[in-house]
């Protein structure tokens, strides 16, 4: 079954754990930018992010000290307004500095640019742990509980096995270090004074192949316009789709995406659609399937 504290999870659930942990912010009157992985809530010049679940915690202390490291190295990126994260109720809430409204939508380019100078950093001083891009899948299959058909989520456990296991064998054709981790364009901020880059959860040290299958997946199954991935393409400098382990890297995140969704299903109709519609693609072996973006 889900955890009541689970199914809770929710806005108000969340404006209560920013109450509790940030006392000097009116949490009822934050505005609430996204709701998934982090409830996100700004509030004056500060960014709020709520934890969904107890277990983000060591994934937040992290945030944060990727954040300090991106800013020692010059990296154009959010800045943490606060070194370690706070806790209400076991959940971990982190604040940022707010940036300045955005003054258009991120291009590929945007994005292909940042990616280039977070690929040509060195590695810090840390251990950088490697991209656990299917280490979510348990939790989100937990969270959805009862709410998805077992065989379902036993079909997915399967395909993280398989896939965790090719992922391990592969060749890269890049040298391995740092990368973002879920390198999307919505994940880029057009600021007055350029991209920066923004949720830095996902930051690890392993193949930079990782950070390029995200838009080839985009481009297969949610639509991104075959131009604006040939515009990546060109402002990167590769194409990925060359490389003979694309398809297992794809295959790794078309598993944790369709899992993702499951964690949302619970009380909500269109996450529980969208995840069987994932899963049913995914056992057809059919990779024309269009994916909506939840």
């Amino acid at each position: 079954m889900v955890e009541a504290a689970d199914t809770a999870f929710g806005e108000q659930r969340a404006r209560e754990l920013l109450a509790a942990a940030v006392p000097e912010v009116a949490a009822a009157d934050a505005t609430l930018l996204s709701l998934g992985e982090n409830a996100v809530f700004a509030a004056g010049d500060l960014v709020a992010k709520v934890g969904r679940d107890a277990s983000l915690l060591d994934r937040a202390r992290h945030e944060l000290r990727i954040a300090a490291w991106l800013a020692d190295s010059g990296v154009p990126a959010v800045r943490a307004a606060e070194p370690a994260p706070r806790e209400a109720d076991g959940h971990p809430v982190t604040l940022w500095h707010r940036l300045p409204g955005t003054l258009r939508p991120a291009t590929t380019s945007d994005l292909a640019e940042l990616l280039r100078v977070v690929h040509a950093l060195p590695e810090p001083d840390f251990t950088l742990p490697g991209r656990e891009l299917l280490g979510g899948v348990e939790r989100w299959l937990r969270l959805a509980g009862d709410a998805v058909d077992p065989a379902d989520a036993a079909y997915l456990r399967e395909r993280r096995d398989g896939f965790a296991a090719a992922a391990a064998a592969l060749t890269p054709h890049l040298p391995p270090g740092p990368i973002h981790g879920d390198a999307l364009p919505r994940n880029v901020h057009i600021g007055p004074d350029g991209p920066v880059l923004v949720d830095l959860e996902t930051f690890s040290g392993d193949l930079r192949e990782h950070d390029l299958v995200v838009l080839a997946l985009s481009r297969d199954r949610y639509g991104l316009d075959p131009a604006a991935y040939d515009a990546f393409v060109r402002t990167y400098g590769w194409d990925v789709r060359e490389w003979e382990g694309c398809e297992v890297l794809r295959g790794a995140r078309e598993t944790a995406s369709c899992a993702w969704v499951a964690q949302h299903a619970p009380g909500n109709a269109a996450a529980l659609a969208e995840f069987r519609r994932r899963v049913a693609s995914l056992r057809a072996g059919d990779a024309g399937v269009r994916w909506h973006a939840f």
